[in-house]
């Protein structure tokens, strides 16, 4: 994956990206027709995406001014959020990216089973996990460690580490914090926000303290969300990734902070993958 990432990285990103292969689990037959219970993949992208995503793609687009969603599925709750964030935030910059994932054969047919919606939660809730996940930094030419810890805290106030929560049964909404140390934005602190529909599974970060970049600040307290939705389209999952931030104004700095959100979607889509292997292989053990 982390040869797929950098040939991606590669290129250009200020209109749209495609990798072939999304982590070789994209065929062209996946997801023409979800079994009845779940979205199609054709109900929720139009059919170029459709095709692109069927066909092994990773798509990524940035926007710098005046952004609005172009990758976002066709379902209600994730449209709902998106309109949420962006009215939380204002204009600013926008980074998405959007792939398939395909369920394993053993996995339940039509709509995913409870043990599997649950399993994938608790993955998802899993972010001392993202300790030492890599990236590709574009400006550095390499693979660069994206969190160098991850740990679910307490409190913003207290900061006292305690282990990833899990659920028997995911909650319709959850909030948890994290102090999460990267080597772009620093050690910082965040809010994690997670809602559980019955085919969607949505994850929102905000920022709970300024990003900097070096000793310039880059992206106020409370002025990022990242969003990652899974959502149940039958034989596959529909993975959509959005990061919004009202960066500061320096010249360049919105273009380099989009093109990182897009890095870092990435390297949180080769996480996921590894996620949710784990969380369909948990499930056969809990049917």
């Amino acid at each position: 994956m982390n040869r797929l990432l950098k040939k991606l990285l590669n290129k250009s990103l200020p209109c749209r990206s495609l990798a072939p292969g999304f982590l070789a689990l994209a065929g062209f037959l996946g997801c023409f027709l979800a079994p009845a219970g779940a979205l199609s993949l054709e109900e929720l992208a139009d059919p170029d995406t459709a095709l692109e995503l069927r066909e092994g793609e990773i798509l990524s687009r940035v926007q710098l001014k005046n952004p609005a969603p172009v990758l976002a599925p066709r379902h209600g709750d994730v449209r709902a959020v998106l309109e949420r964030l962006q009215g939380e935030l204002g204009g600013g910059v926008m980074a998405e990216s959007l792939a398939r994932w395909e369920k394993p054969a053993s996995a339940s047919r039509g709509t995913w089973s409870e043990a599997e919606r649950t399993a994938l939660y608790n993955k998802a809730l899993a972010l001392s996990s993202l300790e030492g996940i890599q990236y590709y930094s574009a400006s550095r030419g390499a693979m660069r460690t994206f969190y160098e810890e991850s740990h679910v805290i307490d409190g913003p106030n207290t900061k006292r580490e305690i282990p990833d929560p899990s659920f028997s049964s995911p909650p319709p909404s959850f909030t948890l914090y994290t102090r999460q140390k990267d080597l772009t934005f620093g050690n910082n602190l965040y809010q994690y926000q997670y809602l559980a529909g019955q085919d969607s599974l949505i994850f929102i970060q905000e920022n709970l303290t300024t990003l900097t970049v070096g000793i310039i600040p880059a992206v106020g307290k409370h002025k990022l969300r990242s969003l990652v939705a899974v959502i149940d389209a039958g034989d596959c999952l529909l993975i959509y990734a959005a990061s919004l931030a009202k960066a500061s104004s320096f010249p360049g700095l919105g273009e380099r902070i989009g093109n990182s959100f897009t890095n870092r979607a990435l390297a949180i889509l080769d996480w996921f993958d590894s996620q949710a292997k784990g969380a369909f292989e948990e499930s056969r053990r809990f049917p």
